[in-house]
């Protein structure tokens, strides 16, 4: 299990359990938000889920996946 973010393929955590990713998801985020502000990076623009089905990497990496949305703005606002 391993949670990943197609809009920040940099931000990867693996996790244990998938209780163990969902719960960690904004978090890995925010810590990832506060690094990329850190060196200067723009925060990429969130995407919509079907935004995301129209793309074809993630609609290929993400066939046997289990997807959650992460609400970026909670983890926008806890790397402030």
């Amino acid at each position: 299990m391993a949670l990943a973010f197609p809009t920040c393929p940099a931000a990867f955590r693996p996790a244990i359990r998938s209780e163990e990713a969902v719960a960690n998801g904004a978090q890995t985020l925010a810590g990832h938000f506060a690094a990329m502000r850190a060196d200067g990076e723009a925060i990429p623009a969130p995407r919509s889920f079907e935004q995301l089905k129209r793309d074809p990497e993630f609609a290929d990496d993400s066939a046997d996946a289990i997807v959650k949305m992460v609400n970026p703005r909670d983890a926008m606002a806890a790397a402030e």
